[in-house]
């Protein structure tokens, strides 16, 4: 039981509805309220982000929704939250937090800001990364960052082995998909990169990337394992954590790497590392790649099916060779 400003603190929901990475941004905070109140810490996320944190030791109960608050608000209320901390800040956690009606503190989404550098390329944001955004938002209950990074937590059950899939030691995880399409790189581009990278590679990605990693795996036959949509999330991860090295778009398996504290190498398309979200902690092996000085970047703060200038300079013009040249330098170390 902790009391912050004479508020008896026992038990504390979190909101994050979405997305993959969004919510292992949110690692720290979970922890540090844990640890540092001692607080019983409950999560609301919706119902397919929730293997994400279900694991986590810190968490007593993960709460879910498939679209509408309302599905869970009489139970919510049933729980009599001290604190809500809503890291998510939309319709749905605002409608929470009026159905609590506790104390709360509420992340600062930099929607302005991000607005400005979208539209007109003014940057107004700061150069704080999220997770110390997240933090500076428990902060007024007394949190204090205590430096250990990200958290992610692969059940038993989920732990790959390699064997299983004839991986060998040594491999680099490259991490081909992404949500939206402005943040992936062009196959051809893929291609390449693997017909020149030495290690064994791993192709990682979901059902929807099942069709790419084919055209991918094809030219490079006997170089890469695709495991593209035969592994769920936490499978997923354990292929990660166990890597020599991983590659990836702005996604969420990046920050699961990160969490890791694996050798990152992240290829940055029509989103900017300036939005805060890049990998959290970085190693000294790990290193953004992306074309800076574009008029048209970044074209929105999440990303598009496809370029809106219709030539995809952002990723067109990657130095992938230099991709290459950097990851085989540092295996070679």
């Amino acid at each position: 039981m902790a009391t912050v400003s004479n508020i008896c603190i026992v038990k504390i929901l979190i909101i994050r509805f979405s997305s993959i990475g969004d919510i292992v941004l949110t690692t720290p905070v979970i922890r540090c309220l844990r640890q540092q109140l001692g607080a019983e810490i409950h999560f609301l996320t919706k119902k397919g982000f929730k293997g994400i944190v279900e694991n986590n030791p810190y968490v007593e109960r993960v709460w879910t929704i498939e679209k509408k608050v309302t599905e869970i608000s009489t139970d919510l209320q049933a729980e009599k939250f001290d604190y809500v901390v809503d890291l998510h800040k939309n319709l749905r956690s605002f409608q929470v937090k009026r159905a609590l009606s506790t104390h709360n503190v509420s992340f600062n989404k930099l929607n302005v800001e991000k607005w400005l550098m979208v539209n007109f390329k003014i940057n107004r944001l700061p150069d704080v990364h999220i997770v110390n955004r997240n933090l500076a938002t428990v902060a007024p209950l007394g949190i204090k960052d205590d430096g250990k990074g990200l958290d992610y937590f692969i059940p038993q059950h989920d732990e790959v082995l390699l064997s299983t899939y004839n991986i060998p030691p040594q491999y680099i995880a490259f991490v081909i998909g992404a949500a939206h399409a402005t943040k992936r790189l062009p196959t051809p581009k893929i291609v390449a990169m693997c017909q020149h990278i030495q290690q064994p590679i791993v192709l990682l990605g979901g059902k929807d990337d099942v069709q790419t990693s084919r055209l991918i795996e094809s030219p490079c036959s006997g170089k890469v394992i695709n495991l593209c949509g035969k592994l769920n999330l936490n499978q997923s991860a354990s292929v990660v954590k166990q890597a020599r090295m991983v590659i990836s778009h702005d996604t969420g398996l990046m920050h699961i790497a990160a969490a890791f504290g694996k050798d990152i190498v992240s290829v940055w398309g029509n989103t900017i590392p300036e939005f805060g979200m890049t990998p959290y902690l970085p190693t000294e092996g790990s290193k953004i790649f992306e074309i800076k000085n574009l008029a048209c970047r970044p074209c929105s703060k999440i990303g598009f099916d496809k370029c809106p200038k219709e030539h995809f300079r952002c990723m067109e013009e990657q130095d992938t060779e230099g991709v290459v040249e950097f990851v085989n330098g540092q295996c070679a170390k």
